[in-house]
């Protein structure tokens, strides 16, 4: 049996997007076996949980227990041992490729433009033209596969969370839309008084019932607060976000995590508010029920791959000139 070894320790959005290559892997070596190994950060295992696929998920906590050079070669000398056959690294970052090395691995493969590149026995090119899944897929070599649906797997104690939400808020036969205001960038930060303006706009609707999602940071956030309107911010893990995902008939979001959660599941409707960054990123919504509301009028756009503290022009035109009432009436159009 073939053990593999996937390096991937980026953000949780990207550690998302490769639930397709795990399973492409699991295809390709469907007649000889194959094990799988995942390396990725805290929050990354978390939302991996209960993938089928996967044999082992291992925590890299490089802020903490792994810290330093000391922590990466610990845990280099663990993954030594496991005797890897081949390890894929889709993360550029040179700890990764260091990483990579200190497994002992005969076939290391990461991306051509990848830091430590020496580091790797294969290359493949980095197609900046591809979404980030096609990118990951390219990593295995294999025509017939054509599952490229991203995968999140909430378990029994997900599903009875969120079913104590749906009891307790009477949520069932109602229209249900998610709203996720939060994200790590500030220009990737639909403005909070448009969040708030769009959640009054949609309380008032007796056959709405508005779910706002996000981390602990968000939960810090001064939302509009009404009897329609269930506030979950900082309540709820990954796998929970991603079983009311799956409930859900529209979520609102900016350009961040909650997008590839919802992109697990095709009943979701998603509308994706993008201001700093486009889709030639390679980061819009992989799920065909989706549309993305941008600001196409400005050469600005987009002003770096992962948003920044604030508008390098400072005018936030990509943001500001998205309506609540755009946002609302797309909403509406969907439900009619």
């Amino acid at each position: 049996m073939k053990k593999i070894l996937i390096i991937h320790t980026a953000f949780i959005g990207d550690i998302i997007l490769s639930t397709p290559l795990i399973k492409k892997l699991k295809a390709k070596y469907i007649d000889e076996g194959c094990s799988i190994t995942y390396v990725t950060t805290p929050a990354g295992a978390s939302v991996l949980k209960n993938n089928p696929d996967l044999d082992e998920i291992i925590a890299y906590d490089k802020r903490g227990a792994h810290k330093g050079f000391k922590g990466l070669y610990l845990l280099g000398k663990r993954l030594n041992y496991k005797g890897f056959d081949e390890v894929i690294i889709p993360h550029r970052y040179l700890r990764s490729s260091i990483l990579g090395r200190l497994t002992g691995a005969p076939k290391r493969i990461g991306y051509d433009n990848a830091s430590g590149g020496f580091l790797l026995t294969k290359k493949i090119p980095y197609d900046k033209s591809k979404h980030e899944v096609e990118k990951l897929l390219s990593f295995v070599e294999l025509d017939s596969f054509a599952d490229d649906q991203l995968s999140l797997y909430p378990s029994e104690m997900e599903k009875e969370k969120i079913d104590e939400i749906w009891k307790k808020n009477n949520l069932e036969g109602k229209k249900i839309i998610l709203l996720a205001p939060g994200s790590k960038w500030f220009t990737k930060r639909w403005p909070l008084e448009y969040f708030n303006e769009l959640l009054k706009k949609l309380a008032v609707k007796s056959e709405y019932r508005v779910i706002l999602i996000g981390g602990h940071e968000e939960s810090m956030l001064n939302m509009y607060i009404d009897k329609n309107i269930i506030n979950l911010m900082g309540k709820t893990s990954l796998l929970d976000v991603a079983e009311l995902c799956r409930r859900g008939d529209i979520i609102v979001t900016n350009d961040s995590s909650p997008i590839h959660i919802a992109s697990a599941f095709e009943k979701l409707h998603i509308i994706a508010i993008f201001g700093a960054t486009t889709r030639e990123l390679g980061f819009f919504p992989w799920s065909k029920n989706s549309e993305v509301l941008e600001n196409n009028d400005l050469d600005c756009r987009p002003c770096g791959l992962h948003g920044g503290d604030k508008c390098p022009k400072g005018h936030f035109k990509c943001m500001l000139e998205i309506k609540p009432e755009v946002v609302y009436d797309k909403i509406q159009e969907y439900f009619n």
